[in-house]
């Protein structure tokens, strides 16, 4: 027996990575849905996918359309639409990247990191009481598994491990 593995007189043939993971998946169900519910009632009201745009663009400043569309997951004509809405809608702003003219950089504009912001506030208040409920040992290492998953991910070098397929371009 591998470890980290069941052999397959254990639940099925179930690896106790996978039935791991179905806990993991489950729980965050129910994480998404806490902070769905919260962007739900941000003003102005984005996708999800919206949401997903402003903060990639505010966390790297140099990003541009072409580096958001890889990113995302999309085609380049998606990411310019989606560009195209943020910009419409004052949350987003298109500038000439400094050491090149022809090229685009993507910037917030102050009413997107705002936007962001109430959105970041209001799944807290969301996820509060879901850890007032929890013990401090459950809620100190939920944070620990947390922290864990997201080195293993970034280690892998794979955003597009957890990325669905890309949406169609048309």
């Amino acid at each position: 027996m591998t470890a980290g593995y069941a052999d397959s007189s254990d639940d099925g043939g179930w690896t106790n990575r996978g039935r791991q993971a179905r806990q993991v998946a489950d729980a965050v169900e129910s994480l998404v849905a806490c902070w769905l519910a919260a962007a739900e009632e941000a003003s102005p009201r984005l996708p999800a996918r919206q949401l997903h745009a402003l903060r990639t663009v505010r966390g790297r400043p140099e990003l541009n359309l072409t580096a958001l569309a890889e990113h995302l997951g999309v085609g380049l004509p998606t990411a310019s639409r989606l560009c195209d809405r943020l910009e419409a809608a004052g949350l987003l702003e298109r500038t000439a990247q400094p050491h090149s003219r022809r090229e685009v950089r993507l910037v917030l504009t102050d009413y997107g990191h705002r936007v962001l912001a109430d959105v970041a506030e209001r799944g807290v208040r969301r996820l509060t009481p879901v850890f007032e409920a929890m013990t401090p040992a459950q809620c100190a290492a939920l944070e620990h598994g947390l922290s864990a998953f997201h080195q293993a991910r970034t280690a892998t070098d794979s955003p597009a491990s957890c990325r669905g397929p890309a949406a169609p371009d048309g």
